[in-house]
């Protein structure tokens, strides 16, 4: 199986590896198939996503599709975030073997879970209850 250069680097030196104290947004996804776990966290001001970290327990594409989508979403408005794709994620990593284009979905869907996290939070606050 050959992994793009990108996608090796990113599994060697993943980017935004932690939590986040009091994240405006958590998205967390699994594949019970392939056993990768995938968190993601998110910081909001303003509209714009200002942190993004991750906590993944999987293979090296699960890692480096992780790194790879806490790096497109930062400084990126909630609108923008939610078009990012599993297919930009790819992209942006060189591309993946087809084989674990399933990491690039989880990474997509832990991103999409941690916005709707956000949105839900938000309400809550809006509504005056305690979130």
């Amino acid at each position: 199986m050959e992994y793009s250069e990108k996608v090796m680097e990113h599994f060697r030196n993943p980017r935004n590896v932690g939590e986040i104290e009091n994240p405006d947004g958590v998205g967390k996804v699994g594949n019970p198939v392939c056993g990768d776990i995938m968190e993601l966290y998110i910081k909001v001001d303003g509209g714009i996503i200002t942190d993004a970290k991750f906590k993944t327990f999987g293979c090296g594409a699960a890692i480096a599709t992780s790194s790879m989508v806490t790096e497109l979403v930062k400084n990126k408005t909630i609108e923008d975030a939610l078009k990012i794709s599993n297919r930009a994620v790819v992209e942006a990593l060189g591309g993946l073997p087809p084989i674990k284009m399933h990491c690039s979905v989880l990474a997509e869907e832990a991103l999409k879970r941690a916005l709707d996290d956000y949105r839900m939070r938000s309400a809550k606050v809006a509504s005056g209850k305690a979130a």
